[in-house]
């Protein structure tokens, strides 16, 4: 958790900065997302999670309780995510926050080593698991969102900024991301906010690799990865997914960032 969060007991602050607040989450149910949804609950926020893992889903329902509900689905189908966005309405059909956390990892693929056959497919792939499935997410989320006059948190990566952490797949995939936002940002005011987290290298993150490519690994099994972090920061730390979430609770506060919109926080440790 980050300064204002708690353990993952379920319990929600009273008074907490989202009290009341109604949240979707998008891919909450590890890593990054994980670790944003429980500084969603222990600030007081009633959570919905889209998670396409059950073992994710399951393992937020026994560590959470009844503090955070669950939709087992794939965050690139509209239908699921109409599903999710209805179960997440305030009674007054308002929505307060969207978080996307779902994505994809391409594990440093270079273009040079692809065949077309490939890239054509791991690009499809990437792309759709990492943009479209924001772009839908907002689509779909957009009449609740307007009712509330909330907001929409999408995340990045320091490769929406550097060519680096991932191959041209996902960091083209993530500075896309960067465009999204700044669009979004002005289409869809004055009534929504749009803005994104860009964490840097994270250990403990479990980012799958591309099917396209037969990539069965996870992003935390890469070997030396954390070293590598570490090293490249100016602060000379190697980030934890809870490091990330008081930006994200900062975004989502409608308070707090009330005149906040197309902004994207670099949550990095600052580039060596």
């Amino acid at each position: 958790m980050g300064a204002e969060g708690g353990d993952r007991t379920g319990t929600r602050t009273v008074g907490g900065r989202l009290a009341g607040a109604s949240v979707l989450v998008t891919g909450g149910g590890s890593g990054i997302g994980r670790a944003v949804t429980d500084a969603y609950v222990a600030e007081g926020a009633d959570v919905m999670v889209l998670e396409r893992s059950p073992e994710h889903a399951a393992q937020l329902r026994e560590d959470l309780g009844d503090a955070v509900s669950v939709i087992v689905g794939d965050a690139t189908d509209p239908d699921a995510l109409e599903t999710a966005v209805s179960a997440a309405r305030r009674p007054d059909g308002g929505l307060d926050n969207l978080t996307c956390c779902v994505g994809v990892f391409d594990y440093y693929a270079s273009l040079k080593d692809l065949t077309a056959s490939e890239l054509a497919s791991a690009a499809h792939e990437i792309w759709r698991a990492n943009v479209l499935s924001a772009l839908v997410a907002v689509n779909r989320a957009y009449p609740a969102l307007r009712t509330a006059r909330g907001s929409a948190t999408l995340t990045l990566s320091g490769s929406a900024f550097y060519p680096e952490g991932g191959g041209v797949l996902y960091g083209s995939s993530k500075w896309a991301l960067r465009g999204v936002i700044a669009h979004l940002a002005k289409d869809l005011a004055p009534d929504v906010r749009v803005n994104g987290v860009a964490p840097g290298g994270t250990s403990g993150t479990k980012l799958g690799g591309l099917d396209a490519l037969a990539q069965d690994m996870t992003a935390d099994r890469v070997p030396g990865r954390d070293e590598r972090i570490q090293a490249g920061t100016l602060l000379q730390v190697t980030p934890l997914p809870e490091d990330h979430t008081e930006a994200y609770l900062y975004l989502a506060d409608p308070a707090g960032a009330r005149v906040v919109t197309g902004v994207v926080i670099k949550t990095d440790g600052g580039r060596g």
